[in-house]
């Protein structure tokens, strides 16, 4: 459960950025919060801002930090760049450590954990927890100083092999070390990014052994589309021999290393049967429609044939589902592309109930969808701004809640004129 996620120093954020997932003292949807101890957390959040005013990239800081994370010890070599992107937009922000800081709960566990960074190193990083509910250091590095409170002999012989363009929590992690491979479980099995609807076979072979998932894929296209019926799925493994006939579209590099694989793996395996195998998936959906003798019959479309918001629902499915299942952070920029406002709706009214989420789940998402702003679905401490300043370039981020509002103030009225800023400025000609 993510409680707040802080940034500072990417991409069009110059200075600090603060999501935060707790709830404010308001009347409207109480039963959605999600309660631990004395917290009281929201279910999602939805960031509006105009084109090019950063909203994507707080998903995009979010997905940064997470995959830097989680593979910092087996992607960063002696000379591997650490990817931050740093605020362009003067002389000097490029110098200066791009920072990232996750404080959540796994396993009943608060934690914080933050790191700094240059494109070249590790500036400072530092893990805290609090197993007995008092803030307590599991170890802080400034540069290559590090210090601990606990295990320290054992940490300091994690600390010498760890770079300075490496993250002694990734490390530590490969090395068993208890109180980071416990933290670290939160950023390898509770983060969800949504995935584009392009991808959509692979995930279907990702889950061609999961009957409940291939159920609820399906169950998402017959929402997003009423004339489904049903979907069919075909798994199709072909066994790569050394003699196999690749499709003309394969590169010949990819051929080759294949061929040779199988070669490998023939001659060093003492298993004669033992093959690689090569999996394809067929997605159908079934659509009610009328033959020539006017009676009703099913008929087959191929997955391309679909529309692309079914598609797009059908991908984004998986990600849904599991982190609902589990509980988790869903993370979906422009939630509402290719999706039609009711399966909007549909996707937050999931999240944002706790009967279909009684894990704790939560969906943050960027939207132009200013219906939501009606607060039918969702309260107003659930909505977020990313604007861009005109002054240096710099993007920020607030919440409704940071202006005064009433209750009966119509939200999305005020956003539409200006009242919280994170609209284009354009002059509309009048229509006569």
């Amino acid at each position: 459960m993510l409680i707040e996620f802080r940034f500072k120093n990417y991409r069009s954020f110059r200075d600090e950025a603060i999501l935060s997932m707790e709830a404010v003292g308001l009347a409207s949807f109480k039963n959605c919060l999600i309660e631990h101890g004395n917290m009281k957390i929201l279910p999602g959040v939805a960031i509006y801002g105009k084109n090019g005013g950063g909203k994507s990239n707080v998903i995009r800081a979010f997905w940064l930090g997470v995959q830097f994370i989680r593979n910092a010890q087996r992607i960063q070599h002696e000379k591997a760049i650490v990817p931050v992107v740093p605020f362009a937009l003067n002389d000097y922000s490029m110098n200066e450590p791009t920072e990232f800081e996750f404080d959540y709960i796994v396993n009943d566990v608060k934690y914080w954990y933050s790191f700094a960074a240059t494109r070249e190193k590790i500036i400072s990083e530092s893990l805290y927890h609090a197993p007995k509910g008092q803030k307590a250091l599991v170890f802080i590095r400034n540069g290559q100083e590090f210090s601990f409170t606990e295990d320290k002999a054992r940490r300091k012989l994690i600390s010498e092999t760890v770079a300075e363009n490496q993250l002694f929590f990734s490390v530590a992690c490969t090395m068993n070390d208890a109180m980071c491979v416990s933290a670290m479980k939160w950023f390898r099995e509770y983060i969800f990014f949504s995935r584009d609807y392009t991808d959509i076979p692979r995930q279907l072979l990702e889950y061609s052994d999961d009957s409940n998932m291939l159920k609820a894929i399906s169950d998402y296209a017959k929402t997003a589309d009423f004339g489904i019926e049903e979907m069919q799925f075909e798994v199709e493994n072909k066994e790569i021999e050394s003699d196999f006939e690749f499709s003309e579209n394969i590169p010949v590099e990819i051929k080759a290393a294949l061929t040779s694989f199988v070669q490998i793996l023939s001659e060093t395996s003492n298993n004669s049967e033992s093959q690689l195998k090569m999996s394809q998936i067929k997605a159908r959906a079934k659509h009610k429609g009328i033959n020539a003798n006017g009676d009703s019959e099913l008929y087959h479309l191929e997955l391309e044939d679909e529309s692309d918001g079914t598609r797009k629902l059908m991908s984004i499915a998986p990600a849904i589902e599991s982190v609902l299942d589990k509980g988790g952070v869903l993370l979906v920029d422009e939630l509402e592309r290719e999706l039609h406002p009711m399966l909007v709706y549909f996707i937050i009214a999931k999240f944002q109930s706790k009967r279909s989420n009684p894990h704790g789940a939560q969906i943050i998402f960027t939207t132009h969808n200013t219906e939501l702003m009606n607060l039918e679905y969702m309260r107003k401490d659930q909505i977020y701004f990313a604007d861009k300043k005109r002054t240096d370039g710099s993007s920020e981020l607030y919440s409704v809640t940071d202006f005064t509002t009433k209750t009966a103030d119509n939200i999305r009225k005020g956003y539409l004129a200006g009242k919280y800023g994170a609209t284009p400025n354009l002059e509309i000609e009048e229509v006569e």
